[in-house]
């Protein structure tokens, strides 16, 4: 099993970052999540927690030795259940994917929290693990290829919603002053 982990803090309050969320995809920098569906969403009428499934189709380039040895294609989906608690500020987001998952798993979690100074706290950790039936060295060089795929969608993640935050609130900001 091989893990991933960054910590960050956008400059953005949570309620801005919160409301990006649901508008990150799509943006240039992460052109391989083609489609968001949303499956289900709720609002606890006790705790006013909002409850979100959607499903994020991706178009992935894997390696030739990949697709010969695992099958499969180009078009990759994954599954995501967030969680938006305005009581305690939290917003929290668990994701895996779904396609090839007999293969590997990817379990990714992320948390955005208030931090000093109006911004926002950003917590993201991932498990990525090739299931133990595979041979171990296939096994070794599939978690090494998702884990270095894994950190470069995360940078453009962070670029893209960076973008995403910036159109929607400082451009705004910048047209209010005008």
């Amino acid at each position: 099993m091989h893990y991933f982990s960054q910590n960050f803090s956008y400059e953005h309050p949570w309620s801005h970052v919160v409301i990006g969320m649901w508008h990150k995809y799509p943006n240039q920098h992460c052109s391989h999540v083609l489609s968001v569906d949303v499956v289900d969403r709720s609002v606890d009428p006790n705790t006013g927690i909002i409850r979100t499934e959607r499903i994020l189709g991706c178009k992935q380039k894997a390696p030739i030795w990949i697709v010969k040895l695992f099958g499969g294609s180009e078009d990759a989906f994954v599954r995501e259940i967030s969680f938006v608690d305005p009581t305690t500020q939290t917003a929290t987001i668990t994701s895996v994917n779904l396609s090839l998952s007999q293969f590997a798993t990817c379990n990714e979690n992320i948390r955005y929290s208030p931090a000093p100074n109006g911004r926002t706290a950003f917590q993201q950790t991932a498990e990525i693990q090739a299931r133990v039936g595979l041979w171990r060295s296939a096994a070794d060089k599939l978690e090494n290829w998702l884990v270095q795929r894994f950190e470069q969608n995360a940078q453009l993640g962070k670029l893209g919603f960076s973008d995403v935050l910036r159109n929607m609130w400082e451009n705004k900001q910048q047209q209010l002053q005008a």
